[in-house]
Formats: structure tokens, sequence, C-alpha cells
């Protein structure tokens, strides 16, 4: 399942979902020091806010470590999107994403995210207008629902990915379940539709010459390298915010890498020169220890850990002697 050269896997085959509140540069660094391959994510930037801001460095701003990085951006005006492409590869990112699966109200007010579905042409106008503004240099993939209330089914689903296929979007990253507009909040459309990952799986089927990536329930390597059998790659939500340390064996198992031992105290120690540089910005440690509460779980002591990290973290003028302890404990520990 896996090959002896990382250099053949493209960076897709594993990747972190973009998440709102927690896929920051701070939890992608975070990842960075588990896997050195995986596809990370950006949390959803709205086109239009882009656009406006007087700040676009905090919008867009990343560690050089982040790479491979996608920013991903909602939207659905062509030439807002457009812009938004000019300053991803402005900036340096390697790829850009529109979301067409998020289904929040507030996304639907702005006529954007998965309601979008039920507007091919449309979302078809956004990837050309994405696409051309790079002259195809920079990626451009989308990522999107299996349906939408009543637009639901197989025949719809692959008009929609031939149409924004065709517009230039090269790879699809399809949530397996579908989303209600009316009636489910977003983080009831993560739980309440059920999951069809065989629908994904016969999409790519249908269509072998697309680039079809899967999402939605996927909660360890080992289902990942399950859905790989049978599509071009696997993304992971939650249960990676949840349950960091889970993925330490991905760039072997599913890249090829040789094995190596990645502990919590690493992935601390790898944290404080991205940690400094942020204090010496103004920021707060909190602002990156709120991802590492997540990382010790299932062992002797965790809760401890956390807690302490935790009320530290979050005191006036915290530094980085709370990262040292932190990392001191935990190789105390052994872990």
């Amino acid at each position: 399942m896996t090959t002896a050269d990382p250099s053949v896997q493209p960076a897709y085959r594993f990747s972190v979902a973009p998440m709102l509140d927690c896929t920051d540069r701070h939890f992608r660094v975070l990842m960075r020091q588990i896997s050195r391959h995986a596809l990370l994510y950006s949390e959803m930037v709205v086109a239009q806010a882009l656009h406006h801001s007087q700040r676009r460095d905090k919008l867009l701003d990343f560690d050089a470590v982040e790479h491979p990085i996608v920013l991903q951006v909602g939207g659905d005006d062509p030439s807002l999107l457009a812009d938004a492409a000019r300053m991803a590869s402005d900036w340096g990112y390697d790829e850009i994403n529109l979301n067409i699966g998020c289904p929040s109200q507030k996304v639907q007010a702005g006529n954007f995210g998965a309601c979008l579905m039920a507007e091919p042409d449309l979302v078809a106008r956004c990837v050309e207008a994405m696409h051309s503004a790079t002259s195809g240099e920079l990626p451009v993939t989308v990522k999107h629902r299996i349906g939408i209330d009543d637009l639901d089914s197989d025949l719809l689903l692959t008009a929609f990915v031939d149409r924004v296929a065709k517009a230039g979007a090269c790879r699809f990253a399809v949530h397996a379940r579908k989303a209600w507009l009316e009636g489910l909040d977003p983080k009831q459309n993560r739980t309440i539709p059920p999951l069809q990952h065989e629908r994904v799986v016969a999409l790519k089927q249908r269509r072998p010459h697309l680039v079809i990536e899967i999402n939605g329930g996927l909660e360890t390597t080992d289902d990942c390298l399950k859905a790989l059998q049978s599509c071009d790659g696997a993304m992971v939500g939650r249960a990676a915010y949840a349950h960091p340390l889970r993925w330490r064996d991905v760039d072997t198992m599913i890249y090829g890498d040789s094995p190596r031992q990645v502990l919590a105290s690493d992935v601390v120690d790898g944290l404080i020169p991205h940690a400094a540089k942020h204090l010496n910005r103004g920021g707060r440690l909190w602002d990156l220890c709120r991802h590492l509460v997540q990382l010790v779980e299932g062992v002797k002591g965790a809760r401890r850990w956390r807690r302490e990290l935790g009320e530290r973290a979050q005191r006036k003028g915290a530094d980085l002697e709370v990262l040292e302890e932190a990392k001191r404990q935990l190789r105390d520990a052994g872990l």
C-alpha cells in the first residue's frame, strides 16, 4: 500500500481538512511536527474580507515550515476569487481551494459554501476566474458535499464535478455526507446525515481520470489506507484535531518514509521556535497552547498535564518557560 520513495506520493494522499477555529497557523505548525508530508489547509477565508482587509498579513501569513499548504477561500464573486488566487500565489501558497461544503446559515447568507452546489455554472465561473488569475500556475481545487437537501443524486453530483473540472479544478475533496441547509446546524451536518463513502468511490469509478479525495469519518491511519485503495486522497478533519498524535505514522504508512519516533515532547520542542516568533510579534502563548492540550491522552497524568499547561499558558505574560516545563514533564514521563 506504500512506496519506498515518498517523492512519488503526492501530498494530497493525506490531508488535514480546513476547520474554522482549529486549523490556524499554530495548529498547522503542530501538525507539521507530526507529518512532514501531509497537505495542510488554512481555515476558510472569505474572499470579500481579503479584498477589503487592511491587515491581509493576519489572514494570509504562514510559516515556511507549513508547506505544502492550501489557502481555502469562500465566496461567489468570480472577480473577488480571482483576486484571492493572485494573493495566494503572491504569498506562496501551494494551491487554493474553494469551499463548496460549509452549510452554516451565515455562509448561506453570503451565497457561498454548500448552497453553491445548486449553482454549478456559477461555481464553474468562479473556478475559471481563479484558474485564469494565475495563468493556471496555482492549482485550484474544490471541497464539496455529495449533495444538498433534495439535490442529492449521483447524476447531479457527477454533473457538478464534470462542469467544475472543465472550468479548471484539478482535484475534488468530497465530504461523503449530504448537507441539510435548513434544520441542521454545521455541527449536526457533520454527524446526522449518514456517511456514504460508497458514493464517493462510485464517483471515482465513473470518472477515473479525475483526482478524487474522500473526506468524512476517517478515524485512523488504517481507515485512510483503506480509502486510498479506491480514491486518490484521504482527508481527515476532527480526528486530526482531537487526536493529533494518532497520525504519527502517516509518513511511513502513506508516504513511504522510514519509520521515525514522534513523541509528544518532540512536538512541544518543535513548536518552541515558532512560539518565540509569535511572542516577539506580540502574540499570546495561549494562542498555541490551546491546540497543545489535545496532544496527550490516554496515559496516566494526562489530565493533570493538560490542566497545568492551560492554567500557565493563559496567565498574563506567559513565556517560553511554560513550554520548556511542559516538555520536561513529558520527557520525564517518557512521552
